[in-house]
């Protein structure tokens, strides 16, 4: 199961090359980075609301979905979810507060 990220990494990639016509992922690639912006708002528009609504299968459901977005954006700025994950192993152990602190600091 871990390694979804990685394939579905993987297709977003060769979806950039792909025709905007053959696929949603291509479409976006296609209409820039502000339609990919747009729509990792509105997933996160949607993952609070679900939230709110205390259904947890509306959470995990719209959570996926902003997650496979976030992923097209790092897939479109040349990035995978490797940088991700390097900077969440980064941040383990250190206290919220001091990542915080560190981050104010640079």
């Amino acid at each position: 199961m871990s390694d979804i990220l990685y394939e579905l990494a993987a297709v977003l990639k060769v979806r950039k090359q792909a025709d905007p016509d053959s696929s949603y992922v291509a479409r976006l690639y296609h209409k820039g980075l502000d339609a990919i912006l747009k729509k990792i708002g509105e997933e996160a528009t949607e993952t609070v609301m679900a939230a709110k609504d205390g259904v947890p299968e509306k959470l995990v459901y719209e959570v996926a979905d902003l997650w496979f977005h976030t992923l097209v954006l790092l897939a479109q700025q040349g990035l995978g979810p490797d940088a991700v994950l390097e900077e969440l192993q980064r941040r383990f152990g250190l206290s919220g507060l001091e990542e915080k602190a560190a981050r104010d600091e640079q």
